[in-house]
């Protein structure tokens, strides 16, 4: 905190100074009493200009409390939040089911929107103070029917996959300031993954088959925003584990705008890793791929 010399009418002819470096010279009341009366007014005049600067550092301080300088919420309160997204990704990896040979899986989005059923990918979190919880989930279903070469066995085999992955985990802000916010966290991540197999037609007709797996794997990273202007803002999020699986990891990096004080949109690139093989199910893959969506805060 800087220190003011006089008060703030003063400051202005205090800033002239003489060419010897010195400030003009003040004129004193000759008296005892009046230089002791002159030197409480001075005195005063020096701690209510200094009120301002105290109070400005009692707002650093309480900033830097701050587990997220955007919103200074009471920290005895909640504050929620729900951001919707879509990811864009495409697939790509090793897979192993039915107790075939391992199949090398290589799709871009445009090969998997035009399989789409259904999708539903958000984040839901509650905040309160320093602390934090949240869910991320991530569903898909996707389904094709192709014709067989020869039509004897079956006419057409029908492959219907779904995937989800969701993420439960609770976080605490190690850093916040005006602009930064820096979260630790950590949580359990489940993966279900299950393909059925379907056959039309021929010898095999009405025969499905199905093949799927559950896991769970713990991780642990962080999540941050900075802010460049009252309105834009980077964010993203990184963490890594295992468990059932061998490795389970994910990296976002992504530039946000706000609206308003309730509705943020955001748009960045996702990719995110699993490597599970057991009792002959094999699930190697990596997907990436543009994500966008908005968050809604209440």
């Amino acid at each position: 905190m800087s220190t003011v010399p006089y008060g703030p009418d003063e400051q202005e002819s205090a800033g002239k100074k003489t060419q010897t470096g010195q400030f003009p010279p003040r004129v004193w009341p000759l008296s005892k009493r009046g230089r002791s009366v002159g030197l409480l007014f001075t005195l005063l005049l020096v701690a209510v200009s200094a009120l301002p600067e105290a109070a400005r550092a009692d707002d650093t301080g309480r900033m830097a409390d701050s587990p997220s300088a955007p919103e200074r919420e009471s920290k005895s309160d909640w504050q929620f939040s729900v951001s919707p997204y879509l990811w864009m990704a495409g697939v790509q990896g090793t897979v192993r089911q039915f107790d075939s040979p391992p199949a090398r899986l290589d799709s871009d989005f445009g090969q998997i929107f035009n399989e789409l059923d259904y999708a539903f990918m958000g984040i839901l979190e509650g905040r309160r103070g320093r602390y934090s919880v949240f869910a991320d989930i991530a569903y898909t279903k996707t389904s094709v029917k192709d014709p067989t070469p020869k039509g004897i066995l079956a006419e057409k085999i029908g492959v219907a996959s779904q995937s989800f992955s969701g993420l439960l985990g609770g976080g605490y802000t190690i850093h916040g300031t005006g602009r930064a916010h820096l979260d630790l966290i950590a949580g359990l991540r489940v993966w279900s993954v299950s393909t059925k197999l379907s056959f039309h037609g021929g010898i095999l007709d009405h025969v499905t088959q199905r093949d799927s797996a559950t896991w769970v794997d713990m991780v642990a990273g962080f999540r941050g925003t900075y802010s460049f202007t009252d309105s834009v803002y980077l964010t993203g999020w990184g963490n890594i584990g295992a468990g059932q699986a061998d490795l389970d990891w994910d990296v976002v990096a992504g530039v946000g705008y706000k609206i308003n004080t309730k509705l943020s949109a955001v748009a960045g690139y996702r990719i995110q890793g699993v490597d599970y093989r057991k009792n002959g199910f094999e699930y190697d893959v990596i997907q990436k791929g543009p994500i966008m969506g908005f968050t809604y805060r209440f």
